[in-house]
């Protein structure tokens, strides 16, 4: 075994951004190699090269620290990367993209836009973040040829008055919404409204101790309510965009940053990153290119260092601190110890917790609730296209779909990219990009779980629950002569065999996550936690919660090592502040053990 000390290269630029500037070019402060002063040219350890790990190395690196990144797979961005479809290029062209599953970035992401901001982009004023694109509208199919709904995502351009926005208003906006767009009971819609209010108004004690423990199901009495119901309001609001089961997903995640951040403050405007943003957005080319590509070229400039193919076994602990990271090969090999002055473990949650030794855990007890947090399946598969499919201006929700599948059609965002002149062998003009957040029931062709199926079989299955969505009386939205290849994300493996297995797994929020979260800060002073199953303000298993994450273990790194640096800045969810009155009264009657006035049972 060997020991390895990582060194910076000598006379390297460090920029780092000041308070206020918005990432504007030229608005970047400068100093010599050897980095802030309370840095010292202190080295820095990450594991893991995924979003959260590459917005820890870009906050210190910007803060003058020393730092390496070490990543299991020959490319950076984790689940967020884009990947080739090896083999399919001719001609000049690249190879057809591919992706674990699609990215979204809702109006409510903050942090993650203000770090995009930062990362250089040729002919952007605002960096990486000028290439997101607004979905204007989401398409809600229903199978056996019942009308789908087309639901707008643009903001509100006369968003109410501050004074406006009482309960009794949005009460009335919901049942609006309802009445219009399902074939809801009037009743059933109207519990389902009073139900938001009595989350919207609950104080956070309420929302931490009893919504935490209460799942989605049971918060909207789903089992007494009609299919429509169950479909529209609980699978639709939990599976299909978070890969939980409304039966156990916690209704404080799914009330405050689906039903509110994404949903209701989303459509009113408030909260946002920007003027420019809607409820939905996506990049404007496959995700390497538009943004980890650009953001690994930025870090590789600011001095950060990448040691790619790397699995990490275990953090090593003696003393009260980490004493260095046991290493191999990713595909084996000698191992050796990587050594620094501090680590920062930005691993997803089911490969971090394994590299926990038995010491290390003892040292702090929240490294061992860790291993209560679930993961679970929710992995894409690609389409490539002959005929431009849009099918609409944003994602498809197939809400009956056993699979709870999800879809977007890319190349109408791509605008700077022609798909049959850039990709493949020419032949392909559109990519549908599809998402199973559902792996362990029975589908429409076969009668098996995903799990169950073949990859040749899940391709199949997946293709006719598109279909039975998308297909309506009288229109052919996906014809079977126009699919001319698919890719699955070969981090799935096993399926249709005794023994599935999927690396690149999701964390869900059933009941009772919350308190199994850890912070950022570890009582180890040397060893800091970052990654989407952290406990943040966005409470999500997000792009954006890795990211303030990533901030939230910087700032106690930067307070550990006493610096003088300037501390990131963290951007919690929008609290409107018209509901605060009601909040405090809710907390009161919290503390006396009395309902929320809302909650009529």
């Amino acid at each position: 075994m060997t020991t390895e000390h990582t060194q910076r290269p000598q006379g390297h630029t460090r920029r780092r951004f000041l308070a206020g500037t918005g990432g504007a070019a030229g608005a970047l402060a400068l100093w010599p190699a050897g980095g802030a002063s309370a840095a010292s040219g202190k080295r820095v350890a990450i594991l893991g090269g995924g979003v959260a790990g590459l917005s820890a190395a870009h906050e210190l690196a910007e803060r003058g620290y020393d730092v390496t990144v070490y990543e299991y797979y020959d490319v950076l961005g984790g689940k967020a990367r884009s990947m080739p479809v090896p083999g399919t290029a001719a001609g000049g062209r690249a190879d057809l993209p591919a992706e674990h599953g699609f990215r979204f970035f809702p109006g409510f992401y903050r942090n993650l836009p203000d770090t995009m901001r930062r990362i250089p982009f040729p002919g952007n004023a605002g960096g990486v973040r000028d290439n997101l694109r607004n979905a204007t509208e989401e398409l809600f199919a229903r199978a056996d040829g019942r009308p789908d709904l087309h639901f707008p995502l643009r903001r509100a351009t006369t968003p109410p008055a501050p004074g406006d926005l009482t309960p009794l208003w949005i009460r009335d906006q919901i049942l609006s919404v309802l009445d219009l767009a399902t074939n809801l009971p009037a009743h059933e819609a109207a519990y389902f409204a009073d139900r938001v209010l009595v989350h919207l108004t609950s104080c956070d004690a309420r929302r931490e101790d009893q919504w935490e423990k209460t799942s989605w199901w049971d918060f909207i009495r789903a089992e007494e309510m009609s299919a429509e119901y169950q479909t529209v309001l609980g699978i639709g609001q939990t599976r299909n965009l978070v890969a939980t089961r409304a039966e156990v997903a916690s209704t404080r995640t799914v009330g405050r940053v689906i039903i509110e951040a994404l949903i209701l403050w989303g459509l009113l405007g408030r909260g946002m990153d920007g003027p420019d943003s809607d409820v939905d957005r996506v990049l404007n080319a496959p995700t390497s290119e538009a943004w980890i590509d650009p953001w690994e070229r930025h870090l590789r400039s600011q001095g950060v260092r990448f040691v790619l193919g790397t699995q990490v076994h275990e953090v090593l602990y003696d003393a009260g601190r980490v004493t260095g990271v046991r290493v191999s090969a990713r595909d084996g090999g000698d191992e050796r110890t990587v050594t620094a002055d501090h680590y920062v473990s930005a691993l997803p949650v089911e490969h971090a917790r394994v590299t926990w030794g038995a010491a290390l855990r003892a040292a702090d007890p929240q490294l061992a609730r860790c291993d209560a947090l679930k993961t679970d399946w929710m992995t894409g598969v690609m389409f490539y296209l002959r005929t431009p499919t849009p099918v609409v201006h944003g994602h498809v929700n197939c809400l009956d779909s056993p699979w709870s599948v999800t879809a977007v059609g890319q190349a109408q965002f791509w605008d700077g990219r022609d798909f049959a002149r850039d990709y493949g062998d020419g032949r392909a003009r559109d990519c549908l990009s599809a998402i199973i957040s559902e792996w362990d029931k029975p589908g429409i062709l076969y009668g098996k779980t995903a799990k169950e199926c073949t990859k040749d079989e899940i391709v199949a299955e997946l293709w006719a629950q598109l279909k039975d969505g998308l297909n309506d009386v009288g229109k052919t939205t996906l014809a079977d002569d126009d699919r001319l290849g698919w890719f699955m994300d070969p981090a799935v493996t096993g399926v249709g065999g005794p023994d599935p297995q999927n690396r690149e797994q999701l964390l869900i929020h059933p009941t009772g996550t919350l308190y199994n979260r850890p912070s950022a800060r570890t009582k180890v002073p040397n060893f800091f936690l970052t990654g989407d199953y952290v406990r943040t303000d966005v409470d999500l298993a997000t792009m954006e919660g890795a990211n303030e994450s990533a901030r939230l273990a910087v700032n106690a790194l930067l307070d550990a090592d006493r610096s003088d640096a300037e501390r990131c800045e963290v951007l919690e969810l929008f609290r409107p502040p018209e509901m605060e009155p009601l909040k405090r009264i809710d907390e009161a009657r919290y503390r006396l053990g009395l309902p929320n006035t809302f909650d009529l049972g």
